[in-house]
Formats: structure tokens, C-alpha cells, sequence
């Protein structure tokens, strides 16, 4: 059997992240945010809203909404991006429509949470695969082209924010302000998705022991330092700053080290997202 060049299978992995998050998104709206009227900003909440009114298909009217707005904007984001996103946003639709699922609650609240969680996840796998499913995405990449000096980040929150002043207006105001928590919910598990869940930690050391330090570092840790170049603002004098990212697990063994070492010592930790490279995950892994 002939093996995949890794284009190939990076092209592979790309089209398994946005199948599964289609479905996974798609999921959300007939389990959790459909039956109770939650419309999460985008045209798929303009087609929350009009199932709340004329009871359409929800993910037919984001894909009537979405389609025409991929052929006229594929320039503005480019060929394969295009491509990718207008497969993500039939697949998407098709789900929310056609995934043949029951309400998993009826209560508000635990729809907006479980729903937005969902939700989230499902957009995150997708924009891990290269593509999006929002047609309010391309509306604010195409009026940026003629406002450069609004942000397209400005214009996704007025779209988002039109659609849920809109579902106040139809549905009622307690529905609106379920929609602002479930958009919350969804970018914070969007950005877990994408970036990481910050498992790894960066621990910045200064020290007047920094050559043992990154020795012990080095050798009992087996872990790689980096000396970065710095220069105390008060003294003036120069001493390099110890770079070494761990996992979580070893954050205790790297303070010990430090203390014993220098209990003088400044040292800050941080969240590492996503740490590739030796050690760590591969570069070519997702």
C-alpha cells in the first residue's frame, strides 16, 4: 500500500477536522440551541431567529444566506480557504437539518452552556482544518475592503450584535441574553480548540546562579534552555534570562531546582498554548 506524502496527509487530516467538526457543530443547534431559541450571532442565528417565526430549517436558511456570499467574496480569502469553507458551510447546514436528534433539554440555561460548549468545539475543528462556516465572516472581510480603517473583528461583533438585538426584538430579551453567553462560551472553547489548553508552562528565571540553574535544568530535567540577553534597568548590569518550557507536572521539580539554587531568584511563569518541537509534539502533528 502507497503512503501518503505528508502534503497529503496534512490535506487528509485538515478534511477529517472539518467533517467532524460540522457534525459536532451541527449538533449543537437541534440537542441545544433550536428548541431553545438561542441565536448565537452569524446567519445561523438570523436562522434561529426565523425558525422561531415561520419554523424554516435552520440550516437551510444559513446555507441560502451563505452560499451566494462565498461566490461573490472567494477572492478576498483566497482559493483553498474558499473552497474549504464553502464544503465546511454545506456540511454544516446539512447537519443542523438532517442529523436526526432530539432536544437534549428544554431548559435555558443548560442549553446555552452545553450548546455554546458544543458549539465551540465544532467551530474550533473546523478553523484547525482551514476553513469557516460564517457568512458574517466573509460580510465583514468584504466591507473591510471598502472601510479598511474598521477592524473585520469590528464588524463581526456589529453583525453578531445586530443578530442578537434582533432575537431580543422577536424572541424576548431573556433569549437575547442567553445568546450573549452562549457567544462567550463558544469563542473561549474556539480559542482552547485552536490554541491549546495551555498544559505546557513557560518558566522565565533571572538569577545571579543562572549557569547552575541551566545546568541542573539541563541535565536532571533533560530539558532544552534558552539563555535570552538582558540587561537589569536598576544596575545596569547584564545577566541572561533562563527560557525552559516543561509540563505542568514538572512546574515543582523547576521551582526546587531554582530555590535551591538561588532563593534570591525572580521567576515567572506562564501558559506554553501549544509547545511543538523536540520533547513536545511534532511540528507536523494535529
Amino acid at each position: 500500500m502507497k503512503r501518503l506524502s505528508p502534503q497529503n496527509r496534512q490535506r487528509l487530516v485538515a478534511y477529517a477536522h472539518i467533517v467532524l467538526g460540522c457534525i459536532i457543530g451541527g449538533a449543537s443547534y437541534p440537542l441545544f440551541m433550536t428548541p431553545n431559541n438561542i441565536a448565537p450571532g452569524g446567519l445561523t442565528g438570523v436562522g434561529v431567529i426565523l425558525n422561531y417565526l415561520f419554523k424554516v430549517p435552520v440550516g437551510t436558511v444559513s446555507l441560502v444566506l451563505n452560499v451566494p456570499l462565498f461566490i461573490i467574496g472567494y477572492r478576498s480569502i483566497g482559493r483553498v480557504f474558499a473552497f474549504r469553507s464553502l464544503i465546511a458551510t454545506i456540511l454544516f447546514s446539512l447537519c443542523i437539518d438532517l442529523l436526526p436528534l432530539k432536544p437534549m433539554t428544554l431548559d435555558p440555561l443548560l442549553g446555552t452552556l452545553f450548546g455554546g460548549v458544543m458549539l465551540g468545539v465544532g467551530l474550533g475543528m473546523i478553523l484547525r482544518g482551514g476553513a469557516t462556516t460564517g457568512g458574517s465572516d466573509m460580510i465583514a472581510r468584504m466591507v473591510h475592503r471598502h472601510f479598511t480603517h474598521i477592524s473585520v473583528g469590528a464588524f463581526l461583533f456589529a453583525i453578531d450584535f445586530a443578530v442578537v438585538v434582533s432575537a431580543g426584538f422577536v424572541v424576548g430579551t431573556t433569549a437575547a441574553l442567553y445568546a450573549l453567553i452562549n457567544i462567550y462560551i463558544s469563542a473561549r472553547v474556539v480559542d482552547t480548540v485552536t490554541i491549546g489548553f495551555g498544559g505546557n508552562k513557560a518558566c522565565f528565571i533571572m538569577s545571579a546562579s543562572w549557569e547552575k540553574i541551566t545546568s541542573r535544568l539541563l541535565e536532571q530535567m533533560n530539558r532544552g534552555v534558552t539563555q535570552l540577553k538582558a540587561r537589569g534597568a536598576y544596575t545596569q548590569n547584564e545577566r541572561p534570562v533562563i527560557l525552559c518550557v516543561v509540563s505542568r507536572q514538572e512546574v515543582m521539580e523547576v521551582k526546587r531546582i531554582v530555590k535551591e539554587e538561588d532563593e534570591a531568584a525572580f521567576m515567572f511563569i506562564s501558559d506554553a498554548h501549544e509547545a511543538l518541537g523536540e520533547g513536545f509534539k511534532g511540528l507536523d502533528e494535529d
